[in-house]
């Protein structure tokens, strides 16, 4: 990704991390997703920017457009952490509402 987009994410990671604390909501900041395999958790590098209240993946972009590889990355997020919900914020939009996509977790058993 281009080093400028990867600092605008970060300042508007502490932005809202900074509004999340005002508001009292639990949260934790670049959370590590866990992975499985063979039954096995693995250390990776994969990490949610927000994990808030332990059931909602905030996932922070500054783009000019969320593309399929945004949602196929929250959703991956979403199976590792457990959560239904998720949030892509595009901050690089117009309006921020313009930004904004909610992705549900299919509700089918996934394997672990």
């Amino acid at each position: 990704m281009n080093l400028d987009l990867d600092l605008l994410e970060s300042v508007y990671e502490a932005c809202l991390g900074l509004e999340l604390t005002q508001a009292a909501i639990a949260f934790r900041r670049q959370a590590p997703m866990p992975v499985k395999y063979r039954g096995m958790h693995l250390t990776t590098g994969f990490r949610a920017d927000f994990l808030i209240c332990e059931d909602l993946t905030v996932e922070i972009k500054a783009v000019d457009r969320l593309v399929p590889t945004h949602d196929a990355q929250l959703l991956t997020y979403l199976r590792m952490s457990g959560c239904q919900v998720g949030l892509l914020l595009n901050f690089n939009a117009l309006r921020l509402k313009d930004g904004l996509r909610r992705l549900v977790r299919s509700q089918q058993t996934e394997p672990a």
